[in-house]
């Protein structure tokens, strides 16, 4: 039978994360010979041997794959409303939330804004929206498809064990590596501004990406570098008895904006201790949803409300982001100190 190539418009993708997810599970069909996808456009160009189907038939039959990770495929182009009215709700959470960290911070409990660094506390709780946020669908994929590789082998708790544990740990030493590059740079205050300025900038384009209703932002994105993240999602295809354990490890290359900031403010601190506990506490915040997600296999912001969920986070991520920026402001002199907490 003649190769057949196709374009169909993926439904449910966020992000460049999810545009690799969507790659890599497609790659996986029998009759899937190549699959290229455009995050821009949200389509995806299909090339394989599918025998007599129509184009409806294909993309019904390449959504039972994706729909285990919460994309289809369709002919027609996706319609999706900005639904504005979600942030008569989504801005009260936000606004209760923030208000929250800020009397936490008055206890002295955490430090939510500090001019020369960032807080362990706040840290953590960046790491608690990450895990909850649409662009982890990657890690999310990665786990939900280690879960599955290993339900075949009869495993399952010892699996999950291991790659939550080379992730924490892995994340602290890595972090370690970071920050100690960063000390052969001996960076200045203007350094320091650039690095913490950049970690702003990056965390408000997600926080935007997260609001879901200036789509432009999305091509702003940083991610990692495909190959790379191509060679740490086939991590998890992987049946030995090692395979969780350097999954856990291969997420810190994932393309998840969250961590990308929290590496470039590790590499800022030019310290080991410090650069690792950075990571460390990140990726301890994103433990509890991925322990649910990989022990019990359930999807995190799929339900009725996520629109609400995904806005909400959102403006929480763009709050932290605008901290951030005037705290690189304030580093250097530009601006007096406005948040004396």
């Amino acid at each position: 039978m003649e190769k057949q190539t196709h374009t169909f418009y993926v439904h449910g993708m966020h992000c460049k994360s999810c545009a690799l997810a969507t790659e890599h599970t497609l790659d996986d069909v029998a009759s899937v010979e190549s699959a290229k996808v455009n995050p821009h456009k949200k389509t995806v160009v299909v090339s394989g041997n599918f025998g007599n189907k129509t184009k409806e038939e294909i993309a019904k039959e390449l959504t039972k794959t994706l729909s285990k990770k919460g994309y289809s495929l369709s002919i027609d182009e996706e319609i999706i409303g900005k639904k504005w009215e979600e942030f008569w709700i989504a801005g009260p959470f936000a606004a209760v939330f923030i208000l929250l960290f800020v009397l936490l911070q008055k206890t002295g409990l955490i430090n939510l804004v500090d001019a020369s660094s960032m807080n362990y506390g706040t840290v953590f709780l960046i790491g608690v929206v990450a895990s909850l946020s649409s662009c982890m669908a990657v890690v999310g994929g990665l786990v939900l498809s280690l879960s599955a590789t290993f339900a075949k082998e009869g495993k399952s708790l010892k699996p999950q064990a291991l790659f939550h544990a080379g992730r924490i740990v892995s994340f602290f030493l890595l972090g370690g590596l970071i920050g100690t590059i960063g000390s052969a740079f001996q960076l200045n205050s203007f350094g320091v501004f650039i690095l913490g300025f950049l970690v702003g900038v990056v965390m408000l384009i997600m926080g935007i990406n997260l609001l879901d209703v200036f789509h432009g932002a999305k091509r702003f994105q940083v991610v990692m570098p495909k190959f790379l993240s191509r060679h740490a999602l086939g991590v998890s295809n992987m049946t030995h008895t090692a395979a969780p354990l350097l999954a856990g490890v291969a997420t810190f290359f994932l393309p998840c904006g969250f961590t990308q900031s929290m590496q470039i403010y590790a590499l800022s601190t030019g310290n080991f201790m410090k650069g690792g506990l950075t990571m460390f506490f990140f990726a301890l915040g994103t433990f509890p949803a991925l322990a649910v997600l990989s022990f019990s296999s359930v999807g995190v912001g799929q339900g009725k409300q996520k629109g609400v969920f995904f806005k909400t986070a959102g403006l929480v991520v763009i709050v932290f982001a605008v901290f951030n920026i005037l705290n690189s402001l304030v580093v250097i002199g530009a601006i007096k100190p406005i948040f004396n907490f």
